[in-house]
């Protein structure tokens, strides 16, 4: 896995980590933690705002990015996660930091405030133009969305190590959907992620071909199929902790059994449920107890 992840990393042509200055904004103090909006530089120059949230009345156990979902919510990121808007169980920042962990969530590239026309969680009717151009631009620039996607998230991990306060034993990455994409990749590639959680982002690229399935524009690499499947990406994370969520009916993660299966592991907690692929109640506890128990072992 080694030569695949540093095939990966030069395909992509994506650096390695590096220290991250922050600004820290206002604290808003809530019901058990505290947010405050983070900002930083990603690699571009480009301004990347996140909330930050910091368990309060209890012992911080440890720290985790967790990365947003899609939907075609472009007005939607870390507010989502925060539990401002959008759907009830992508609200992962006050129910982790309720528990114990110091919680960053970035909005990424085209998504909330990092639209370029308008900023906040109002729809623009041109939010999916600007998605989509940032893939088709880069790649006319023989660049690649997924590299400025996975440096993203490398930033927002330099700046958890940096800003939490925990041992780094203890700090991981989770994603629903889009977001379970990015914590796909960024913990295959980046060894600093401890322990994963994966939620509806599980799926061979054989079974979504064949379904019809559309492929995120952040997976769109020209010739990575030549290179990996599905499997070999969470492979490569393995032995760290991994926890893999999906739904049968789910085409995002349709086949995420078959997917695991070729696996030679101890290392994957697998919750399948015969369901759709929005996140319901038993899943989104599950993912909240996976994640406590990964900080609370140690």
């Amino acid at each position: 896995m080694t030569d695949l992840i540093t095939k990966l990393r030069e395909r992509l042509a994506l650096a390695d980590p590096v220290p991250v200055a922050f600004e820290r904004g206002p604290v808003v103090e809530a019901d058990g933690f505290a947010r405050e909006r983070i900002e930083y530089r990603g690699l571009e120059g480009d301004l990347i705002p996140a909330f930050l949230f910091t368990p309060r009345g209890r012992d911080t156990l440890g720290g985790v990015v967790v990365f947003h979902q899609h939907n075609g919510e472009f007005h939607f990121g870390k507010s989502e996660v925060a539990g401002d808007v959008g759907h009830a169980f992508q609200a992962f920042g006050p129910a982790l930091a309720r528990r114990g962990l110091v919680v960053l969530a970035p909005d990424s590239i085209s998504f909330e405030d990092r639209r370029a026309a308008v900023r906040g969680v109002e729809p623009d009717l041109y939010d999916w133009l600007q998605h989509y151009n940032s893939m088709s631009y880069r790649l006319l620039d023989g660049d690649l969305l997924m590299r400025k996607c996975l440096d993203d998230a490398q930033r927002a991990l330099s700046v958890l190590l940096e800003v939490a306060g925990v041992d780094e034993r203890l700090v991981g990455v989770a994603g629903d959907s889009y977001g379970g994409y990015t914590a796909l990749y960024h913990a295959a590639l980046d060894p600093r992620c401890r322990w994963a959680c994966i939620s509806g982002a599980v799926c061979s690229f054989e079974t979504r071909r064949r379904g019809g399935t559309g492929i995120t524009l952040f997976e769109t690499v020209p010739g990575l199929t030549r290179l990996l499947d599905t499997h070999d990406v969470l492979s490569a994370i393995g032995p760290r902790p991994t926890m893999v969520v999906s739904g049968t009916k789910d085409k995002y993660s349709r086949d995420a059994d078959q997917v695991v299966a070729k696996i030679a592991n101890d290392f994957i907690t697998e919750l399948r449920v015969d369901r759709e692929h929005a996140l319901d109640q038993e899943r989104f506890d599950a993912i909240i107890e996976w994640i406590v128990d990964r900080v609370s072992d140690q």
